[in-house]
């Protein structure tokens, strides 16, 4: 046993150390047999199959929408998520904005099976449809984490096989009290490797088992060209101009209104004061 106890806390002091990604040759020949000898762990969940990419999507949809059907277009789709359960399809975050006029914006962020996203995506179309609104934009994109769950797989069951021979050389007993609170050290620092590749492995498999799907809400017609264009552009800008120039009316009343009444005041001072002319002596005939 205290042949096996020493490179292993040899592995543990150099693993401390290190990155992620640095082993030690003693370690690595002690987690080389611990990983052919030892069944894999349940916790691990199964490594998965490195023939099928294990790839997460994210879902991008744009539509447009009249402003005041915004709001229920997004309950709409709300609905549409729940719908399908919460095993199936969750509400992340929904946000709307500037509801002035014309003019309003909203999001809505949600994650979908990823064997329903893309019909899911399509039922979202649809009903943008019923409501008057209309689709302007797409987009799927993809990331490979086929890699990275196999690597955190792997090195999730070297850490538990390693954990399982210190835990070993514990209930044994053998060595001195100095090796055996080292040991202890070794397998806490070991257990919070494994509680860390455990997050990592469920948030990468949360990624894959569930795609990322985000509209985007906005209100307004899209800008064209042609000769009506310019004038519908100016027809639709004569209540913002009107409200310019009655907003500078009344500032310039603002400010006009007590200068003017200080430079009457003044003049009217002024005469009051001023010295009159002595009217001339009349002439002797």
């Amino acid at each position: 046993m205290k042949r096996l106890f020493i490179p292993a806390c040899a592995a543990l002091a150099l693993t401390a150390c290190g990155q992620q990604g640095d082993y030690s040759a003693t370690e690595e020949r002690l987690t080389t047999v611990d990983v052919a000898e030892a069944p894999a762990d349940d916790a691990a969940g199964g490594e998965s199959p490195v023939s099928i990419p294990q790839i997460a999507y994210v879902y991008e949809y744009g539509f447009r929408v009249a402003a005041r059907e915004m709001a229920p277009l997004q309950e709409r789709h709300v609905a549409l998520c729940e719908k399908l359960g919460p095993r199936q399809c969750q509400v992340l975050e929904m946000r709307s904005s500037g509801d002035e006029g014309d003019y309003a914006y909203g999001s809505l962020n949600l994650a979908v099976a990823a064997d329903k996203a893309r019909a899911f995506g399509a039922q979202l179309a649809t009903t943008a449809g019923e409501a008057g609104g209309e689709q302007v934009s797409s987009a799927i994109t993809g990331e490979d984490l086929s890699k990275q769950i196999v690597d955190t797989e792997a090195r999730l069951r070297a850490r538990t096989a390693l954990r399982d021979r210190l835990m070993e050389v514990l209930e044994t007993r053998r060595g001195t009290v100095a090796e055996l609170v080292e040991a202890e050290r070794g397998v806490a620092q070991v257990n919070e490797e494994i509680d860390q590749a455990r997050s990592w492995l469920a948030e990468m498999r949360g990624r894959v088992d569930f795609s990322r799907v985000n509209v985007q809400y906005q209100s307004g017609t899209p800008s064209g060209g042609g000769f009506v264009e310019p004038i519908r552009r100016a027809f639709g800008s004569i209540g913002s101009v009107l409200g310019n120039v009655i907003a500078a009316l009344i500032v310039l009343a603002t400010v006009a209104v007590p200068v003017g009444l200080v430079v009457w005041l003044g003049l009217l001072g002024w005469r009051r004061v001023r010295p009159k002319k002595k009217p001339a002596a009349d002439t002797e005939s």
